[in-house]
């Protein structure tokens, strides 16, 4: 009975990662329509798409939940990042892994190989966290007067110093809301560049050692040549 309900919670999980990809995009233009907008209009249609995507994140969370058969305590803690998704939709992008995997089967195509998937997860997981933590650190701070962050590409400049770990301190946030999801960038910057580092390195590595396996024949020793 605990393996059927896996498979189905698997099952439903796997049905619905595409269509939960596309409505997280789907969020975040609404977020960003919430927080860019000037009119009263696109603000309440921005909203409304932010309650109507977060309430299908919910839903899909009680559904696989249901479907898991496991206690709550258990299941949070072996869906932790789901969890934390829920609370916080625009932290989606890191789920960018399932999703990569779950358009190469859709297409009915193989798995790439490692360092393909790592560039592809990193780049895009970048480009959406970038975009949403931009986005989360203008709306906290546009309406505080001490905060050298007065428009979105000031929020947008923030972000790509805090990601890439360069930190010249000319903007930073102020507020409490700020810091904490600079924070988040900080931690998410070293992992990006530790990452993307070990897999260029160990792409290298594999290069050197096919070539050096691969050396040319006058090199090779012949069995009566002096030693």
């Amino acid at each position: 009975m605990h393996e059927e309900a896996e498979t189905r919670d698997v099952a439903w999980e796997h049905r619905t990662e595409l269509p939960l990809f596309y409505a997280s995009l789907v969020f975040l233009a609404g977020y960003a329509a919430r927080v860019l907008a000037h009119t009263e209009p696109w603000r309440d249609i921005g909203g409304l798409m932010v309650l109507l995507t977060w309430l299908c994140f919910i839903v899909d969370y009680l559904v696989r939940f249901a479907l898991s058969g496991q206690r709550p305590l258990r299941f949070v803690r072996r869906h932790w990042l789901d969890t934390v998704i829920v609370l916080l939709p625009t932290l989606r992008p890191l789920r960018m892994v399932k999703v990569h995997d779950a358009i190469q089967a859709k297409r009915d195509r193989p798995r790439r190989s490692l360092y393909p998937r790592v560039m592809t997860y990193t780049g895009l997981s970048t480009v959406l966290l970038g975009f949403s933590a931009s986005l989360g650190i203008y709306h906290s701070e546009q309406q505080d007067p001490q905060s050298p962050i007065h428009t979105f590409w000031d929020s947008v400049w923030c972000v790509c110093q805090t990601l890439t770990t360069v930190g010249y301190g000319d903007v930073a946030p102020v507020t409490v809301a700020g810091r904490m999801i600079a924070i988040g960038l900080m931690g998410f910057g070293v992992a990006l560049l530790g990452s993307v580092t070990g897999s260029f390195s160990s792409w290298l590595i594999g290069v050197f050692r096919r070539e050096g396996e691969e050396g040319p024949p006058g090199n090779e020793s012949s069995p009566g040549a002096p030693r």
